[in-house]
This record gives C-alpha cells, structure tokens and sequence, in this order.
C-alpha cells in the first residue's frame, strides 16, 4: 500500500464507511484513500453509471466490497433510502459531503433554488449524523467527518445561503465532536478552500482570479483524515490556507471572496 494512503485504522472506522457525494471531487478521493486503507465503501450520490464505475475500479484495485447507493440528498426522504441500502452493515465511519456551491445575489435566486440548497448542506448532514452517530456510539468506537467551508462562518458575500448552510455544518460538527468524544467517537469538521475539483469552473468565471492555486483534492482528503484519526473537531487543510484564516480579518477576506464571487 502506498504509505501516504495509510490514514485510516480499518477496525477502528470500519469495516464499512459511507461517502456521500462519492461521484466526483473530494467525495470520489475520500472514497479511493478509505478503499486503499482496506475499508469497504457506500457510494451513495445521484450519479448511478460513475457510482457504479467507481465501485468497480475501487474493488479491483483495492480488493474491497462497494455498495452502490443512488439517492437525491436534497430530497426530504432520502435518510430512508440509506437506511434500507446500509440496515445489513456495520458502518464504522460516515463522510458526509453532501453541498454545492450555488453563487450569485442572494436577492436574485430563486426561492425552491435556496430551499433545495439548504436541503442538501443541512438537512442531509443533521440526518446522517442523527441516524448514524447513535450506532457509532453502541459499537464504542467510529468516526464522523463533516466537509463544510473555510471562512463560512464570517458570511460570504454572493454565496450567502450556501455559505450559511455550511456554517450550520460546522457548528454542528463542532458541537458533536465535545458530545460524542467519551464515547469512543471521533468527529471532524473538515473546512476547505478552493479545491481543484469540477466545481471550481461553477464558482468562478475566472480561476486565474484565485488568490492562490486550488489544492488538490488528493491532498486535503489525505490531510482531512489525518485529522479525523487524531480527532481534531475541525480542520482547515494547507498550511497557508491557515495562514490567511489566522490571520486576514473577516471584513478583509468578505471583499476578496466578494471581487472574485460577484460575477
């Protein structure tokens, strides 16, 4: 195994972990770095032909089981589905990734559009983490990883409600990791920058705008689980993403994200 892929303790967060979001960007890294540490994944996303692809080359690769889940995470009953598809399981870690980026004026965004964004980066995170972390704490042991957003708690201008809706993930996540910590349970809330996934091109009609380049998403799933293993209840991977974070003031980083987000 390639030495930078052993993160994870399998017996610890597994056998079985689910990644929701796992078609494409951080979501398909998070599912490939568990897979090569051994731990069988539930794909679960929208996408059923690249879910179905991905849990192919991740059992051929890796030598484990994947359990293909297509499920709306907007949709108000989609917990049923996952309960029914991972009842047989012995889930150990949850990677709940579920959210998008949905930029511009607030005031020009269609209501159903906001309601559905919500839907999908709170909903979806409060009913995975409600149905799942009592079964993590009857086993004594298993993990929660949260992916939320660098600066979201500081309001981010022309991504207000998707902005919000992550700051809700990291309270959340926050508030689970002091609760659940005695009980064997770790919880991360990982908050990235700009990761160089398809998304980026959604949020930006500029990239080179960027104040530095994306990072790659190979490299924050690898620190994000570094940071579930040592328990960490919230995590900005880069080293100058931490930085900025520290140390540019929130009035300050509101004009950059405003400059590079408005149009």
């Amino acid at each position: 195994m390639n030495q930078s892929l052993e993160r994870i303790d399998k017996v610890k967060f597994g056998p079985w972990a689910i990644v929701t979001g796992a078609s494409s960007g951080i979501g398909k890294e998070f599912s490939r770095q568990l897979a090569a540490n051994g731990l069988n994944i539930v794909l679960a996303a929208r996408r059923l032909e690249l879910l179905k692809k991905l849990g192919q080359n991740l059992e051929k690769e890796f030598g484990v089981q994947c359990r293909v889940v297509q499920v709306d995470l907007s949709d108000e009953n989609f917990i049923d589905t996952v309960k029914e598809a991972t009842q047989d399981l012995d889930i150990g870690l949850v990677v709940s990734n579920a959210g998008t980026g949905n930029p511009g004026s607030f005031i020009k965004k269609n209501r159903d559009d906001l309601l559905i964004d919500v839907r999908l980066s709170v909903t979806a995170h409060l009913e995975l983490c409600h149905h799942f972390a009592p079964i993590l704490v009857k086993r004594g042991h298993g993990g929660i990883l949260l992916v939320g957003a660098m600066g979201a708690s500081h309001g981010v201008p022309y991504m207000a409600n998707s902005g919000a809706a992550k700051a809700y993930v990291s309270a959340l996540g926050q508030a689970l990791h002091f609760e659940l910590k005695d009980q064997g349970v770790h919880v991360t809330v990982l908050t990235p920058g700009f990761i160089d996934t398809p998304v980026i091109p959604k949020l930006l009609e500029d990239p080179g705008a960027l104040p530095m380049k994306p990072m790659t998403a190979e490299r924050c799933v690898t620190e994000g689980l570094e940071a579930l293993r040592a328990n960490r209840a919230v995590y900005i991977p880069g080293l100058l993403n931490r930085i900025m974070n520290r140390l540019v003031p929130p009035s300050v980083a509101q004009k950059m994200e405003a400059r590079m987000l408005k149009k």
